[in-house]
């Protein structure tokens, strides 16, 4: 673990936050640990668990016809864990995440990883959370088919173009489409019920594509989507700069967006914007449910107060321990909150969809068991993020619930960092 967070640093003080974005989510993902248990634990332990189903990579082989491939023109992939009984035509497809790919260098550093190559990525991937296979773990989609989609484009499965000098291919939009037609034709086409969700790049994914994947089925299939960690907010960060506009523009441009973003935001707002959930959400068809932290650590890092912003480290210890933040820096962050709250106001006030909004210095609550479902799991009005999401899908409650500001729950896992 010493040896893990000494490369990830190495990495991030040689290329810099914002151009290996596939990094700092890596280090979310692996070297951690929660206020409720105050001890390391790395990925197989805390994501993972310790009896997880493995389930196998499987190559989408006619992706290669469509031009549906990584960022390094390998096949993109999935991991299928069948479903049975009564959720035998149940289908849950996971949208993997992992930041975005701004610049030419930072996709050509991408593409020799899992994150832009399929080469690279884990032939086993354990399923866990809202992927377990375990009725105790995730009560109400434990026997359905559940699918992750491996992310290896770096725009949430958006881009569709390419850069020849550089052998890099943008085709995120084509990578979807490919997955979703393997998927038909191999029985999600007679799915009964059927929910979109993906965490962090993969939640902006789920909301991005919720009204296509509405689309594939009858109107009489039960179709919903869920965007976890995924409310990315266009705000301005320490230094008064736009850190996350600035790269999102970037994305757009080099991977070829436009022409694949909701065209009724493009009607009346830049395409930079309408990468921006909060400027898309409202227009959302489908039923959405949004998991989102209020003070979500991927934002707190690396838009709000990225090394970039902070030059002189005034934030550093802040933004791996909140416990460590200033007076007038949990100001700062309850600006924040009141911004995400802001940017929901009107998507709340529909009826079909759902809101999960904890003030927890966290991100990603649906892939994790200790956050999706566990016996000291985050709740809001005594219930646990399985179950919310699980009541607003089968319609068997309403679920708009939004916390209190920090710090009034102390049934957080808060991410500390090293």
């Amino acid at each position: 673990m010493k040896l893990f967070g000494f490369w990830a640093a190495a990495v991030l003080c040689l290329f810099g936050a914002w151009e290996v974005n596939g990094i700092l989510e890596t280090i979310e993902e692996e070297l951690f640990y929660t206020e409720a248990s105050a001890s390391y634990y790395n990925a197989s332990k805390a994501v993972y668990g310790n009896n997880a189903l493995l389930v196998g990579l499987t190559l989408i082989k006619s992706a290669a016809a469509k031009g549906a491939v990584c960022l390094d023109g390998t096949l993109p992939g999935y991991h299928w864990h069948r479903g049975y009984g009564s959720g035998a035509n149940s289908w849950l497809i996971q949208l993997e995440g992992g930041g975005w790919c701004n610049t030419v260098r930072a996709c050509v550093y991408r593409k020799k990883t899992r994150r832009g190559s399929s080469n690279y990525m884990e032939k086993l991937l354990a399923f866990t959370g809202i992927l377990s296979n375990k009725p105790e773990e995730n009560p109400d989609f434990f026997n359905w088919n559940r699918i992750k989609l491996r992310y290896c484009d770096g725009a949430s499965f958006t881009g569709d173009s390419e850069h020849k000098a550089a052998e890099l291919q943008f085709r995120g939009q084509r990578i979807w489409s490919a997955a979703m037609e393997d998927l038909m034709s191999s029985g999600m086409r007679s799915a009964n019920q059927a929910l979109l969700s993906g965490c962090s790049a993969g939640g902006l994914a789920s909301i991005l594509h919720c009204d296509e994947f509405r689309d594939l089925f009858p109107k009489t299939t039960r179709v919903k989507c869920l965007s976890d960690a995924g409310l990315f907010l266009d705000v301005v960060d320490v230094s008064g700069g736009r850190t996350l506009r600035n790269v999102y523009s970037g994305v757009v441009g080099l991977q070829g967006l436009q022409n694949n973003l909701p065209r009724i935001c493009i009607n009346h707002l830049d395409p930079t914007s309408c990468f921006f959930p909060q400027n898309i959400i409202g227009n959302v068809k489908a039923p959405l449910f949004i998991l989102n932290t209020a003070y979500d650590s991927w934002q707190i890092q690396s838009s709000l107060a990225p090394p970039s912003a902070d030059p002189h480290g005034y934030w550093r210890n802040c933004t791996k321990d909140h416990s460590k933040c200033s007076a007038s820096q949990l100001q700062f962050l309850q600006g924040f909150r009141n911004e995400m709250l802001n940017a929901i106001k009107g998507f709340s006030n529909s009826r079909h969809n759902g809101l999960f909004i904890n003030s927890c210095f966290a991100h990603c609550q649906s892939e994790r068991q200790d956050t999706w479902f566990a016996d000291n799991s985050p709740v809001l009005g005594n219930k646990p993020i399985a179950l919310a999401v699980g009541d607003w899908y089968f319609d068997r409650a309403g679920e708009k619930a939004i916390d209190c500001p920090y710090p009034c729950d102390n049934s957080c896992h808060n991410l500390v960092f090293r």
